[in-house]
């Protein structure tokens, strides 16, 4: 396991995609595993690998690292992504747990009953609430905090793509935002990301959430 990183989570976005994005960034190669059965989510809960009985799972440096923002925090620090004291970590601590909250909605939105009205919302919150504040701290800046490139601007680069799938115009009103994820997308390693074949998953499909129902046993969409 040292000389390996693995990650374990479904063939698809959620929770895992941030750290398939940060790990990416951070030059890591990495290898998947993809839940597709309950049996297999039942071996990991018996064999002790999920201190939480929660996936995403990444296994590295010889540890079963769980909780996705801890994950974060661990890689970040590992690979120069985060703040060089301890203000410039919390406002890049900040910056992204609020870029999260607005993906996690958008993550729920494949198990809701009806996503209208969860959409209007999303929507809504992100250009009231989120956005602005983006738009701001990126005003004369290249990235977040600290004049270097950090997780949370990875972050924001994830949430803002995720964003324009859902409203394609969202950002029109934020050119800062705009102007910034142009240059993220620059980067070698993101521009690679981005490509057609790399580990980037698609949008969450039928199949997607008809596997995520199962490995967790769940007979009906939770929300």
């Amino acid at each position: 396991m040292a000389g390996k990183v693995v990650l374990t989570y479904f063939d698809g976005r959620g929770k895992m995609e941030s750290i398939r994005w940060l790990l990416t960034v951070a030059g890591v190669q990495f290898d998947e595993v993809h839940l597709t059965t309950r049996d297999q989510y039942l071996k990991l809960l018996n064999g002790g690998e999920l201190m939480f009985q929660q996936v995403p799972l990444v296994q590295m440096d010889g540890m079963n690292l769980v909780q996705t923002k801890a994950i974060l925090h661990y890689i970040a620090d590992k690979y120069n992504l985060h703040g060089n004291n301890p203000k410039e970590r919390v406002e890049i601590n900040m910056f992204a747990e609020g870029i999260i909250d607005l993906m996690e909605m958008i993550m729920m939105l494949p198990f809701t009953a009806d996503p209208k009205p969860k959409l209007e919302n999303i929507e809504t919150k992100a250009k009231e609430r989120y956005m602005p504040v983006f738009e701001k701290a990126l005003s004369g800046n290249t990235y977040l905090v600290g004049g270097k490139l950090t997780y949370a601007d990875v972050l924001l680069l994830e949430g803002t793509l995720m964003l324009e799938e859902k409203f394609p115009s969202i950002l029109e009103g934020f050119p800062n935002v705009k102007n910034f994820q142009k240059r993220m997308t620059e980067i070698p390693a993101v521009a690679g990301f981005l490509q057609p074949g790399s580990k980037r998953k698609f949008q969450p499909d039928e199949k997607y959430v008809k596997t995520v129902m199962e490995v967790f046993g769940l007979s009906k969409i939770p929300f």
